[in-house]
């Protein structure tokens, strides 16, 4: 999708003309300045919107995603096929609060996260784990992460555990963005992430991660989930 056609869009663009136009010549200088990449056409706007986060080019080439993680996400967002609105399940507070709310309301989505909740917090000590793990139990005991949206940009721990409930107990997110940051585990559970061929996923390999990007992430998923919305609008148009 070219910046020419995301402009067609209006909830997931920036409010004001001016606020427009600055992130599509920031875009279009990626553009020139990236070099040769082997994404797709629905990959790349993803990695574009992560390297205007962090003005990093590293992660032209870093970024990598299952076969079917745009598609996947993208039905998520749009409940194709009858099902109820997805949502996004985080790991951190973080994620949740970087999302654009109005963005996410468009499509009928919500967040959650339970880092801090009390009872995670006391699990987390009574059995000698991190309340990251505990929050993905925590998640999947409320029956959240089943068809979810799952973005983890802070704790490996976090993605480690998601995987064991994907592999043990037949969890099934619409899609991981797995994208932990960090010298401990880090680059381990990306890569026992990109294993799986059960969820789609989206992972940066290596140290490199955050939340930062894994709301870039999910934002440039909402505005392609937009312009596919405007595009079929359009073509139901007599």
């Amino acid at each position: 999708m070219s910046i020419h056609q995301a402009q067609g869009n209006t909830v997931t663009e920036q409010l004001t003309a001016a606020g427009r136009a600055i992130e599509h010549d920031s875009f279009a200088v990626i553009d020139r300045e990236v070099g040769p990449h082997g994404y797709d056409a629905l990959q790349w706007p993803v990695v574009r919107r992560m390297i205007h986060a962090n003005a990093d080019f590293d992660f032209n080439g870093l970024t990598d995603f299952h076969p079917q993680a745009v598609e996947a996400g993208l039905a998520a967002i749009l409940a194709t096929g009858g099902r109820a609105p997805s949502r996004v399940v985080a790991d951190v507070e973080m994620i949740c609060v970087g999302l654009s709310r109005p963005r996410l309301a468009h499509f009928g989505m919500g967040t959650h996260q339970f880092i801090s909740d009390a009872d995670v917090i006391r699990d987390a000590g009574e059995q000698g784990t991190t309340r990251a793990v505990q929050a993905m139990r925590k998640a999947q005991t409320l029956g959240l992460l089943d068809g979810a949206i799952v973005g983890i940009g802070n704790a490996p721990t976090a993605l480690i555990e998601l995987v064991r409930l994907i592999r043990e107990q037949g969890v099934r997110p619409a899609l991981v963005v797995g994208m932990p940051v960090g010298f401990v585990s880090a680059a381990e559970s990306k890569d026992l992430m990109a294993e799986l061929d059960e969820v789609p996923w989206i992972v940066i390999r290596g140290r490199k991660g955050g939340s930062t990007l894994v709301v870039a992430a999910i934002h440039a998923l909402l505005g392609l989930a937009e312009a596919r919305e405007l595009q079929h609008k359009g073509s139901a148009q007599p």
